[in-house]
Protein backbone atom coordinates (compact mmCIF):
# COMPACT_ATOMS: atom_id res chain seq x y z
CA UNK A 1 0.00 0.00 0.00
CA UNK A 2 2.74 2.32 1.28
CA UNK A 3 4.67 1.69 -2.31
CA UNK A 4 1.82 2.23 -4.29
CA UNK A 5 1.73 5.69 -2.60
CA UNK A 6 5.49 6.11 -3.10
CA UNK A 7 4.81 5.69 -7.06
CA UNK A 8 2.03 7.71 -7.39
CA UNK A 9 3.88 10.36 -6.03
CA UNK A 10 7.09 10.07 -7.86
CA UNK A 11 5.30 9.74 -11.22
CA UNK A 12 2.78 12.99 -9.94
CA UNK A 13 6.18 14.75 -9.36
CA UNK A 14 7.76 13.94 -12.18
CA UNK A 15 4.53 15.07 -14.23
CA UNK A 16 5.18 18.35 -12.70
CA UNK A 17 8.66 18.78 -13.67
CA UNK A 18 7.72 18.06 -16.94
CA UNK A 19 4.85 20.45 -17.54
CA UNK A 20 6.75 23.49 -15.14
CA UNK A 21 8.43 25.07 -17.93
CA UNK A 22 5.37 25.26 -20.44
CA UNK A 23 3.50 25.99 -17.97
CA UNK A 24 5.92 29.12 -17.10
CA UNK A 25 6.64 29.91 -20.99
CA UNK A 26 2.32 30.35 -21.19
CA UNK A 27 1.53 34.20 -20.64
CA UNK A 28 4.35 35.25 -23.29
CA UNK A 29 3.09 33.06 -26.34
CA UNK A 30 -0.55 34.44 -25.05
CA UNK A 31 0.52 37.62 -25.06
CA UNK A 32 2.27 37.13 -28.42
CA UNK A 33 -1.36 35.63 -29.96
CA UNK A 34 -3.06 38.33 -28.28
CA UNK A 35 -1.00 40.92 -30.12
CA UNK A 36 -1.13 39.12 -33.30
CA UNK A 37 -4.90 39.06 -33.21
CA UNK A 38 -4.62 42.62 -32.17
CA UNK A 39 -2.69 43.34 -35.14
CA UNK A 40 -5.16 41.93 -37.50
CA UNK A 41 -8.32 43.58 -35.92
CA UNK A 42 -6.58 47.07 -36.49
CA UNK A 43 -5.94 45.44 -40.51
CA UNK A 44 -9.50 44.63 -41.11
CA UNK A 45 -10.70 48.05 -39.29
CA UNK A 46 -8.41 49.89 -41.94
CA UNK A 47 -9.73 47.52 -44.99
CA UNK A 48 -13.28 47.86 -43.40
CA UNK A 49 -13.32 51.86 -42.72
CA UNK A 50 -11.02 52.08 -45.92
CA UNK A 51 -13.90 50.18 -47.88
CA UNK A 52 -16.52 52.26 -46.07
CA UNK A 53 -14.70 55.38 -47.56
CA UNK A 54 -14.70 53.77 -51.03
CA UNK A 55 -18.45 53.24 -50.51
CA UNK A 56 -19.46 56.56 -49.89
CA UNK A 57 -17.93 58.07 -52.21
CA UNK A 58 -19.44 55.96 -55.06
CA UNK A 59 -22.38 56.46 -53.40
CA UNK A 60 -21.71 60.46 -53.62
CA UNK A 61 -20.76 60.15 -57.37
CA UNK A 62 -23.81 58.20 -58.10
CA UNK A 63 -26.13 60.64 -56.16
CA UNK A 64 -24.35 63.58 -58.11
CA UNK A 65 -24.58 61.52 -61.50
CA UNK A 66 -28.60 61.31 -60.60
CA UNK A 67 -28.76 65.05 -60.45
CA UNK A 68 -27.21 65.77 -63.52
CA UNK A 69 -28.73 63.45 -65.80
CA UNK A 70 -32.67 64.95 -64.07
CA UNK A 71 -30.87 68.60 -64.94
CA UNK A 72 -29.85 66.83 -68.52
CA UNK A 73 -33.62 65.45 -69.16
CA UNK A 74 -34.92 69.13 -67.86
CA UNK A 75 -33.07 70.58 -70.10
CA UNK A 76 -33.84 68.34 -73.09
CA UNK A 77 -37.65 68.71 -72.20
CA UNK A 78 -37.65 72.54 -72.10
CA UNK A 79 -35.46 72.43 -75.39
CA UNK A 80 -38.18 70.41 -77.34
CA UNK A 81 -41.37 72.51 -76.08
CA UNK A 82 -39.31 75.45 -77.22
CA UNK A 83 -40.28 76.13 -81.22
CA UNK A 84 -37.58 75.22 -83.83
CA UNK A 85 -35.11 77.67 -83.75
CA UNK A 86 -35.19 79.21 -80.42
CA UNK A 87 -31.92 79.64 -79.02
CA UNK A 88 -31.03 77.73 -75.70
CA UNK A 89 -30.45 80.00 -72.30
CA UNK A 90 -26.41 80.04 -72.95
CA UNK A 91 -26.71 81.92 -76.22
CA UNK A 92 -26.87 85.76 -75.71
CA UNK A 93 -28.78 85.27 -72.01
CA UNK A 94 -28.25 88.86 -70.69
CA UNK A 95 -27.08 90.47 -74.23
CA UNK A 96 -29.42 90.42 -77.68
CA UNK A 97 -28.54 88.54 -80.79
CA UNK A 98 -28.61 91.71 -83.03
CA UNK A 99 -29.04 90.66 -86.52
CA UNK A 100 -29.41 92.58 -89.99
CA UNK A 101 -30.15 91.08 -93.50
CA UNK A 102 -29.31 93.14 -96.76
CA UNK A 103 -31.69 91.67 -99.03
CA UNK A 104 -31.90 93.22 -102.49
CA UNK A 105 -32.45 92.36 -106.56
CA UNK A 106 -32.19 93.19 -109.82
CA UNK A 107 -35.38 92.51 -112.04
CA UNK A 108 -36.44 91.93 -115.99
CA UNK A 109 -39.29 91.11 -117.51
CA UNK A 110 -39.91 90.45 -121.24
CA UNK A 111 -43.87 91.34 -120.60
CA UNK A 112 -44.92 95.34 -118.93
CA UNK A 113 -44.69 95.53 -115.41
CA UNK A 114 -48.09 96.32 -114.93
CA UNK A 115 -48.91 92.89 -116.11
CA UNK A 116 -48.92 91.56 -112.59
CA UNK A 117 -52.22 89.91 -111.69
CA UNK A 118 -52.89 85.98 -111.61
CA UNK A 119 -56.13 85.36 -113.68
CA UNK A 120 -58.61 83.98 -111.03
CA UNK A 121 -57.19 85.27 -108.04
CA UNK A 122 -57.82 88.44 -105.78
CA UNK A 123 -54.09 89.09 -104.27
CA UNK A 124 -53.24 90.61 -101.73
CA UNK A 125 -50.59 93.70 -101.57
CA UNK A 126 -47.29 91.50 -101.41
CA UNK A 127 -48.58 89.15 -104.08
CA UNK A 128 -47.46 91.41 -107.08
CA UNK A 129 -44.03 90.62 -109.46
CA UNK A 130 -42.74 93.78 -107.85
CA UNK A 131 -41.27 96.58 -110.56
CA UNK A 132 -38.41 96.13 -113.34
CA UNK A 133 -34.87 97.47 -112.35
CA UNK A 134 -33.22 97.56 -109.03
CA UNK A 135 -34.95 97.56 -105.67
CA UNK A 136 -34.44 96.48 -101.92
CA UNK A 137 -36.42 93.47 -101.31
CA UNK A 138 -37.23 92.91 -97.46
CA UNK A 139 -34.38 93.57 -96.06
CA UNK A 140 -34.83 92.66 -92.24
CA UNK A 141 -33.54 94.02 -88.55
CA UNK A 142 -33.80 91.60 -85.83
CA UNK A 143 -32.97 91.56 -82.12
CA UNK A 144 -33.91 88.49 -79.82
CA UNK A 145 -32.91 87.16 -76.80
CA UNK A 146 -33.83 84.87 -73.74
CA UNK A 147 -36.01 87.07 -71.03
CA UNK A 148 -35.20 84.64 -68.91
CA UNK A 149 -35.33 80.94 -67.98
CA UNK A 150 -39.42 80.97 -68.77
CA UNK A 151 -39.65 83.25 -71.88
CA UNK A 152 -38.15 84.15 -75.19
CA UNK A 153 -38.38 86.85 -76.99
CA UNK A 154 -37.76 88.04 -80.75
CA UNK A 155 -38.44 91.37 -83.05
CA UNK A 156 -38.35 91.40 -86.74
CA UNK A 157 -38.81 94.82 -88.51
CA UNK A 158 -38.69 94.43 -92.28
CA UNK A 159 -37.83 97.42 -94.49
CA UNK A 160 -38.97 97.57 -98.72
CA UNK A 161 -38.90 99.96 -101.81
CA UNK A 162 -41.57 99.73 -104.16
CA UNK A 163 -41.67 102.00 -106.76
CA UNK A 164 -39.37 104.23 -105.32
CA UNK A 165 -41.30 104.60 -101.72
CA UNK A 166 -39.64 103.26 -98.75
CA UNK A 167 -41.59 101.09 -96.08
CA UNK A 168 -40.81 99.55 -92.45
CA UNK A 169 -43.19 97.41 -91.13
CA UNK A 170 -42.95 95.12 -88.17
CA UNK A 171 -42.82 91.43 -89.50
CA UNK A 172 -42.24 89.32 -85.75
CA UNK A 173 -43.00 90.46 -82.33
CA UNK A 174 -43.56 87.75 -79.88
CA UNK A 175 -42.82 85.86 -76.93
CA UNK A 176 -42.52 81.93 -76.59
CA UNK A 177 -42.27 80.00 -73.57
CA UNK A 178 -39.38 77.59 -73.09
CA UNK A 179 -40.13 76.00 -69.76
CA UNK A 180 -44.16 74.90 -70.17
CA UNK A 181 -44.13 70.81 -69.21
CA UNK A 182 -45.65 67.86 -71.18
CA UNK A 183 -44.34 69.21 -74.62
CA UNK A 184 -46.27 72.37 -74.85
CA UNK A 185 -44.72 75.72 -76.23
CA UNK A 186 -47.05 78.43 -76.61
CA UNK A 187 -46.70 81.85 -78.22
CA UNK A 188 -47.56 85.27 -78.08
CA UNK A 189 -47.42 88.16 -80.12
CA UNK A 190 -46.80 88.54 -84.22
CA UNK A 191 -45.90 85.53 -85.89
CA UNK A 192 -45.74 83.42 -88.77
CA UNK A 193 -48.41 80.64 -88.90
CA UNK A 194 -47.25 77.15 -88.41
CA UNK A 195 -49.46 76.09 -91.12
CA UNK A 196 -47.66 74.48 -94.16
CA UNK A 197 -43.88 73.82 -95.01
CA UNK A 198 -42.59 77.25 -96.43
CA UNK A 199 -44.87 79.75 -94.36
CA UNK A 200 -42.71 80.00 -91.26
CA UNK A 201 -39.78 80.75 -93.68
CA UNK A 202 -38.53 84.36 -93.29
CA UNK A 203 -38.30 84.76 -97.52
CA UNK A 204 -34.15 85.32 -97.44
CA UNK A 205 -34.10 81.84 -96.10
CA UNK A 206 -35.76 80.62 -99.32
CA UNK A 207 -34.07 78.09 -101.99
CA UNK A 208 -35.56 81.10 -104.60
CA UNK A 209 -36.00 84.61 -105.14
CA UNK A 210 -39.92 84.44 -104.95
CA UNK A 211 -42.09 82.36 -103.51
CA UNK A 212 -44.32 79.97 -105.38
CA UNK A 213 -47.15 80.66 -107.29
CA UNK A 214 -49.43 79.41 -104.76
CA UNK A 215 -47.97 81.28 -101.72
CA UNK A 216 -48.37 84.28 -103.87
CA UNK A 217 -52.00 83.72 -104.45
CA UNK A 218 -53.90 82.53 -101.88
CA UNK A 219 -51.38 83.61 -98.79
CA UNK A 220 -50.24 86.75 -99.67
CA UNK A 221 -46.30 85.49 -100.03
CA UNK A 222 -46.72 83.96 -96.15
CA UNK A 223 -49.74 84.23 -93.79
CA UNK A 224 -48.76 86.33 -90.15
CA UNK A 225 -50.72 88.16 -87.84
CA UNK A 226 -51.08 88.93 -84.30
CA UNK A 227 -52.27 85.91 -82.24
CA UNK A 228 -51.29 83.39 -79.82
CA UNK A 229 -49.92 79.67 -80.57
CA UNK A 230 -50.01 76.68 -78.97
CA UNK A 231 -48.01 73.21 -79.57
CA UNK A 232 -47.27 70.07 -78.49
CA UNK A 233 -44.70 67.77 -79.09
CA UNK A 234 -45.25 64.55 -78.74
CA UNK A 235 -42.60 62.10 -76.51
CA UNK A 236 -41.61 59.87 -78.88
CA UNK A 237 -38.70 58.78 -80.82
CA UNK A 238 -40.56 59.48 -84.55
CA UNK A 239 -40.96 63.37 -84.28
CA UNK A 240 -45.16 64.38 -84.21
CA UNK A 241 -45.82 67.70 -83.27
CA UNK A 242 -49.49 69.38 -83.55
CA UNK A 243 -50.63 73.09 -83.11
CA UNK A 244 -53.62 75.75 -83.38
CA UNK A 245 -53.56 79.42 -83.94
CA UNK A 246 -56.12 81.90 -83.26
CA UNK A 247 -55.53 85.19 -84.52
CA UNK A 248 -56.99 88.90 -84.99
CA UNK A 249 -57.89 88.60 -88.61
CA UNK A 250 -55.41 91.66 -89.58
CA UNK A 251 -53.62 90.54 -92.92
CA UNK A 252 -54.37 88.53 -95.89
CA UNK A 253 -56.59 86.34 -96.66
CA UNK A 254 -58.23 87.80 -93.86
CA UNK A 255 -58.99 91.12 -93.20
CA UNK A 256 -61.03 94.07 -91.02
CA UNK A 257 -60.52 91.96 -87.70
CA UNK A 258 -64.08 90.08 -87.93
CA UNK A 259 -65.61 88.28 -84.98
CA UNK A 260 -64.32 91.16 -82.48
CA UNK A 261 -60.85 91.07 -83.29
CA UNK A 262 -60.64 86.64 -83.39
CA UNK A 263 -60.88 86.81 -87.44
CA UNK A 264 -58.74 83.63 -88.30
CA UNK A 265 -58.07 80.10 -86.91
CA UNK A 266 -55.74 77.31 -87.90
CA UNK A 267 -54.78 73.39 -87.10
CA UNK A 268 -51.86 72.33 -88.17
CA UNK A 269 -49.68 68.73 -87.89
CA UNK A 270 -46.35 67.85 -88.37
CA UNK A 271 -44.33 64.50 -88.70
CA UNK A 272 -41.08 63.03 -89.68
CA UNK A 273 -37.92 61.15 -89.08
CA UNK A 274 -34.51 59.94 -90.08
CA UNK A 275 -34.78 57.42 -93.03
CA UNK A 276 -31.57 56.43 -92.35
CA UNK A 277 -27.90 58.65 -91.58
CA UNK A 278 -28.36 60.31 -94.68
CA UNK A 279 -31.64 60.76 -95.35
CA UNK A 280 -34.71 62.29 -93.71
CA UNK A 281 -37.87 64.01 -93.73
CA UNK A 282 -40.64 65.77 -92.80
CA UNK A 283 -44.83 65.85 -93.99
CA UNK A 284 -47.52 67.95 -92.60
CA UNK A 285 -51.71 68.83 -92.94
CA UNK A 286 -52.95 72.14 -92.37
CA UNK A 287 -56.09 73.71 -92.20
CA UNK A 288 -56.67 77.99 -91.77
CA UNK A 289 -60.17 79.73 -91.43
CA UNK A 290 -60.37 83.46 -92.01
CA UNK A 291 -62.79 86.09 -92.02
CA UNK A 292 -62.50 89.02 -93.74
CA UNK A 293 -64.55 92.72 -94.02
CA UNK A 294 -64.06 94.48 -96.71
CA UNK A 295 -60.53 93.22 -97.45
CA UNK A 296 -58.99 95.32 -100.20
CA UNK A 297 -57.07 93.06 -102.52
CA UNK A 298 -56.51 92.94 -106.04
CA UNK A 299 -55.17 95.90 -108.28
CA UNK A 300 -53.48 98.20 -106.43
CA UNK A 301 -54.68 100.97 -108.49
CA UNK A 302 -57.90 99.82 -108.21
CA UNK A 303 -58.49 97.20 -105.47
CA UNK A 304 -61.79 94.95 -104.73
CA UNK A 305 -63.62 94.64 -101.46
CA UNK A 306 -64.24 90.83 -100.19
CA UNK A 307 -66.40 90.20 -97.29
CA UNK A 308 -66.89 86.81 -96.59
CA UNK A 309 -65.35 83.51 -95.39
CA UNK A 310 -62.14 81.79 -96.51
CA UNK A 311 -61.03 78.07 -96.32
CA UNK A 312 -57.47 76.38 -96.87
CA UNK A 313 -56.02 73.43 -96.60
CA UNK A 314 -52.61 72.50 -97.32
CA UNK A 315 -50.58 69.29 -97.73
CA UNK A 316 -46.62 69.63 -97.47
CA UNK A 317 -43.89 67.09 -97.87
CA UNK A 318 -39.79 67.87 -97.35
CA UNK A 319 -36.82 65.21 -98.48
CA UNK A 320 -33.22 65.82 -97.61
CA UNK A 321 -30.10 64.04 -98.25
CA UNK A 322 -26.69 64.54 -97.06
CA UNK A 323 -24.25 61.82 -97.58
CA UNK A 324 -23.55 60.59 -93.76
CA UNK A 325 -25.68 63.42 -92.53
CA UNK A 326 -22.95 65.90 -93.75
CA UNK A 327 -24.22 68.66 -96.10
CA UNK A 328 -20.41 70.14 -96.60
CA UNK A 329 -19.97 68.87 -99.95
CA UNK A 330 -23.35 67.63 -101.12
CA UNK A 331 -26.96 67.94 -100.13
CA UNK A 332 -30.59 67.73 -101.72
CA UNK A 333 -33.86 68.97 -100.38
CA UNK A 334 -36.94 67.50 -102.65
CA UNK A 335 -40.23 69.61 -101.27
CA UNK A 336 -43.66 69.99 -102.39
CA UNK A 337 -46.82 71.61 -101.41
CA UNK A 338 -50.50 70.99 -102.60
CA UNK A 339 -53.23 73.52 -101.87
CA UNK A 340 -57.00 73.82 -101.68
CA UNK A 341 -59.19 76.96 -100.90
CA UNK A 342 -62.89 77.83 -100.82
CA UNK A 343 -64.22 80.87 -100.26
CA UNK A 344 -67.63 82.29 -99.53
CA UNK A 345 -68.83 85.75 -99.59
CA UNK A 346 -69.22 89.05 -101.32
CA UNK A 347 -67.32 91.46 -103.85
CA UNK A 348 -67.86 94.79 -104.81
CA UNK A 349 -65.32 96.02 -107.45
CA UNK A 350 -65.29 99.20 -108.09
CA UNK A 351 -68.25 101.14 -107.71
CA UNK A 352 -70.30 98.47 -108.53
CA UNK A 353 -72.83 96.44 -106.79
CA UNK A 354 -71.54 93.86 -104.48
CA UNK A 355 -71.73 90.13 -106.12
CA UNK A 356 -72.40 87.18 -104.42
CA UNK A 357 -69.45 84.80 -104.91
CA UNK A 358 -68.89 81.26 -103.74
CA UNK A 359 -65.30 79.92 -105.54
CA UNK A 360 -62.94 76.56 -105.40
CA UNK A 361 -59.39 77.09 -106.06
CA UNK A 362 -56.21 74.77 -106.11
CA UNK A 363 -52.84 74.92 -106.29
CA UNK A 364 -49.53 73.04 -105.87
CA UNK A 365 -45.66 73.34 -106.15
CA UNK A 366 -42.60 71.04 -106.91
CA UNK A 367 -39.13 72.34 -106.54
CA UNK A 368 -35.77 70.84 -105.57
CA UNK A 369 -32.43 72.46 -104.74
CA UNK A 370 -28.93 70.10 -105.12
CA UNK A 371 -25.51 71.61 -103.84
CA UNK A 372 -23.66 69.69 -106.75
CA UNK A 373 -20.02 71.13 -105.14
CA UNK A 374 -19.89 73.49 -102.33
CA UNK A 375 -21.08 76.71 -102.10
CA UNK A 376 -22.57 75.86 -105.47
CA UNK A 377 -26.35 74.82 -105.62
CA UNK A 378 -28.87 74.49 -108.21
CA UNK A 379 -32.60 74.98 -108.19
CA UNK A 380 -35.61 73.90 -110.05
CA UNK A 381 -38.94 74.63 -109.55
CA UNK A 382 -42.47 73.90 -111.34
CA UNK A 383 -45.69 75.44 -110.23
CA UNK A 384 -49.50 75.58 -110.85
CA UNK A 385 -53.33 76.91 -110.39
CA UNK A 386 -56.31 76.21 -111.26
CA UNK A 387 -59.76 78.27 -110.30
CA UNK A 388 -63.41 77.74 -110.85
CA UNK A 389 -65.36 79.95 -113.45
CA UNK A 390 -67.38 82.44 -111.05
CA UNK A 391 -69.88 83.28 -114.03
CA UNK A 392 -70.82 85.80 -116.11
CA UNK A 393 -70.99 88.50 -113.74
CA UNK A 394 -67.30 88.15 -113.04
CA UNK A 395 -65.88 88.51 -116.82
CA UNK A 396 -63.20 91.43 -116.80
CA UNK A 397 -62.60 91.09 -113.03
CA UNK A 398 -59.61 89.53 -111.31
CA UNK A 399 -61.49 86.02 -110.58
CA UNK A 400 -61.98 85.71 -114.53
CA UNK A 401 -59.59 82.67 -115.00
CA UNK A 402 -59.46 83.84 -118.53
CA UNK A 403 -60.18 79.81 -119.41
CA UNK A 404 -56.58 78.87 -118.45
CA UNK A 405 -54.23 77.57 -115.94
CA UNK A 406 -51.63 79.87 -114.14
CA UNK A 407 -48.28 78.10 -114.44
CA UNK A 408 -44.78 78.99 -113.67
CA UNK A 409 -41.09 77.36 -114.04
CA UNK A 410 -38.09 78.28 -112.56
CA UNK A 411 -34.72 77.33 -112.62
CA UNK A 412 -32.14 79.24 -110.33
CA UNK A 413 -28.30 79.10 -109.49
CA UNK A 414 -27.08 80.35 -106.27
CA UNK A 415 -23.31 80.88 -104.89
CA UNK A 416 -22.72 80.92 -100.90
CA UNK A 417 -19.14 82.70 -100.00
CA UNK A 418 -20.43 81.45 -96.62
CA UNK A 419 -23.35 80.77 -94.19
CA UNK A 420 -23.80 84.74 -94.27
CA UNK A 421 -23.64 85.62 -97.72
CA UNK A 422 -25.52 84.19 -101.01
CA UNK A 423 -25.34 85.20 -104.89
CA UNK A 424 -28.18 84.06 -107.03
CA UNK A 425 -29.14 84.36 -110.58
CA UNK A 426 -32.77 82.86 -111.34
CA UNK A 427 -34.91 82.30 -114.91
CA UNK A 428 -38.47 82.53 -114.54
CA UNK A 429 -40.87 81.36 -117.58
CA UNK A 430 -44.30 82.58 -116.45
CA UNK A 431 -47.51 81.71 -118.33
CA UNK A 432 -50.26 82.71 -115.92
CA UNK A 433 -51.66 85.47 -118.61
CA UNK A 434 -52.62 85.11 -121.83
CA UNK A 435 -48.68 86.16 -122.78
CA UNK A 436 -45.92 84.70 -121.45
CA UNK A 437 -43.47 86.31 -119.50
CA UNK A 438 -39.55 85.67 -119.54
CA UNK A 439 -38.71 87.38 -115.89
CA UNK A 440 -34.71 87.33 -115.17
CA UNK A 441 -34.02 87.77 -111.48
CA UNK A 442 -30.55 88.38 -109.86
CA UNK A 443 -30.27 88.75 -105.85
CA UNK A 444 -28.13 89.33 -103.32
CA UNK A 445 -28.66 88.08 -99.52
CA UNK A 446 -25.90 88.89 -96.57
CA UNK A 447 -26.40 88.96 -92.77
CA UNK A 448 -25.01 91.11 -90.20
CA UNK A 449 -24.72 89.82 -86.55
CA UNK A 450 -26.32 86.54 -85.33
CA UNK A 451 -29.16 85.09 -86.52
CA UNK A 452 -31.33 82.17 -85.37
CA UNK A 453 -31.34 78.62 -87.33
CA UNK A 454 -34.40 77.99 -89.30
CA UNK A 455 -36.69 74.57 -88.73
CA UNK A 456 -36.10 71.92 -90.78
Amino acid sequence: MRSNQLARAVVSTACIGLLSPVVEAGPPEIEAIQQEIAAMKQDYARRIQALERRLAQAEREARDARQEAQRANKEVDRMATAPAGTPTESANAFNPAVDLVLNGRYRAFSRPASENGIPGFSLGDESFKGDAGLSLDESEFGIAANIDDLFYGQFTASFASDAGEDSVSVEEAFIQTTALPAGLGLTIGRFFSGIGYLNGFHSHADDFADRPLPYRAMLGNGYNDDGVELRWLAPTDLYLELGADLFAGDHYPAGGRGHDGLGSWTLFSHIGGDWDESNSWKAGLSYLQAQARDRASGDPDAPDLFSGETRLWIADAVWKWAPNGNPYRHNLRLQGEYFHQDQDGDYRFGDGAPLAYRGHQNGWYLQGAYQFVPRWRLGLRVAGLHADDPGAAFAGTDLDPLGRDPRHYSVMLDWSHSEFSRLRLQYNRDDSRPHSDDQFLIQYIFALGAHGAHAF
